[in-house]
């Protein structure tokens, strides 16, 4: 089992991995809000924590990860409201799509899926724990947490109290004590179509709280990673971390592991994807585009915390890696990897336990791909163990092999060579290639490969 090293946010810098109960690992990764089909852009968590997972438990560690749904929340009364749906049939709706579309990535689903609308009890009772300590009050119906009431407010954001700004424009600013504090609980208003009562009335949770109480409900507090996109960095982790710091007097995680935006453009130009500022590309119509196979590797090729550029070269050279892949796996038999290729698999594991550095492990897997290129009636062990914890262990599929005449006609071209006949050697080669196939002359020996598009 290595020693696994992360980048942890609020400490702005790397943290061991500390498992809090013997090899038990929990991972929360935040979730999309289900008011429309998600994006690319919402791909890029869901992959990153899911293989992140993979590879605690390829290190012996008893990974759960949990990734929420928010199906109540302002922007599905909105979008229910201009499509003329009830709110819950659309997030009903648009929680399907994303467990069909993701399912498309390959990787299982998450142990969890919570939706916040399941949890009203846990997140009533986390806002009830909040008012008996006084660092929250009711106003109207609605709930506040007072921002001020927690010294180690900012510590995760490193932001300045005082520069802050929650992102609820005016809403509550009549009700609110401080401009600071945020929602923990929002009163019905008449445009809306869902509701619980409460004993503070009826209405629904903030967005905050949910995952506060979802992620406390199964994982317990000071589990070992929360995840996200950075853009969630403040408010909502802030006062994720807030909000279970003050009810419990213990953190709600151990390490905050923030993955890079996914971004349109270059340059100063540059901008993330997200459906609010409507320059989205559907994950599906993407896997549609590309494959499954190409958008995995376009992810697994940059580093999680770096912002990534969604543009046609970065999947031509997701392409051509994957040809890599499989071309050597072509050139593999089932069994054992030979001893002097262990370093490379083991410098890939090493770089994915120093802060899941993804581009690095492709690399170590490229060198043992290459010193296997120099060797005869190499196992694949070694190969496919790597891939498995990218998800890209399909690569090493095997097809029926080449038909009957193609075997005859690859034959007859080894006969030509052998008595130096080049031109009916390069016919029938040619020929070869016309049905598909290649013919390469290799340390063990010709070998068929089908022919690429």
């Amino acid at each position: 089992m290595r020693t696994v090293r992360l980048h942890d946010t609020r400490t702005g810098r790397p943290r061991e991995l500390e498992p809090r109960d013997g090899r038990r690992v929990g991972v929360y990764a935040c979730g999309p809000t289900v008011y429309s089909r998600v994006h690319v852009g919402n791909a890029r968590p869901y992959v990153v924590f899911s293989l992140f997972v993979r590879f605690l438990r390829h290190e012996g560690y008893d990974a759960v990860l949990v990734a929420n749904v928010t199906d109540i929340n302002d922007k599905i009364y909105d979008a229910a409201r201009v499509a003329g749906r009830p709110s819950d049939e659309l997030a009903r709706e648009m929680t399907a799509h994303y467990v069909a579309d993701t399912d498309r990535l390959g990787l299982g689903r998450p142990d969890h899926e919570p939706l916040a609308t399941e949890m009203i009890d846990e997140i009533e009772a986390l806002i009830a724990a909040l008012l008996d300590k006084d660092h929250a009050y009711a106003a109207d119906g609605d709930v506040y947490f007072r921002v001020r009431s927690l010294p180690e407010y900012g510590e995760l954001s490193h932001r300045d109290v005082d520069q802050m700004d929650q992102g609820e424009g005016g809403e509550g600013a009549d009700r609110k004590q401080d401009p600071l504090d945020f929602a923990l609980w929002k009163a019905q208003k008449p445009s809306e179509d869902t509701a619980w009562d409460a004993p503070w009335g009826r209405g629904r949770p903030g967005w905050h709280i949910e995952c506060s109480a979802m992620a406390e409900a199964l994982l317990g507090v000071d589990f070992e990673v929360h995840g996200g996109g950075v853009d969630l960095i403040f408010p909502h982790h802030e006062n994720e971390a807030a909000q279970t710091l003050a009810a419990r007097g213990r953190p709600l995680a151990r390490i905050w592991m923030h993955n890079g935006m996914v971004e349109l453009g270059g340059g100063d130009d540059a901008e993330k994807m997200s459906k609010s500022l409507g320059n989205i590309r559907g994950l599906a119509e993407v896997l549609d585009e590309v494959g499954r196979d190409a958008l995995l590797m376009y992810f697994i090729a940059g580093h999680y915390r770096q912002p990534l550029a969604f543009a046609p070269e970065r999947f031509d050279d997701a392409a051509r890696r994957l040809e890599r892949i499989r071309d050597a796996g072509r050139r593999l038999v089932p069994g054992d990897s030979p001893p002097e290729l262990a370093s490379h698999r083991d410098a890939f594991f090493d770089a994915l336990a120093d802060d899941f550095n993804t581009p690095r492990a492709l690399a170590a897997l490229s060198e043992w791909i290459r010193e296997a290129n120099k060797l005869a009636g190499v196992g694949d062990a070694h190969l496919r163990e790597m891939l498995g914890v990218l998800g890209l262990e399909n690569l090493l599929e095997r097809g029926e092999g080449p038909p009957a005449e193609v075997t005859a006609l690859a034959e007859r071209r080894a006969e030509a060579r052998t008595r130096r006949d080049f031109g009916e050697a390069d016919r029938l080669r040619d020929e070869l290639l016309a049905q598909g196939w290649v013919v390469r002359d290799g340390p063990a020996g010709p070998e068929l490969v089908p022919a690429g598009p």
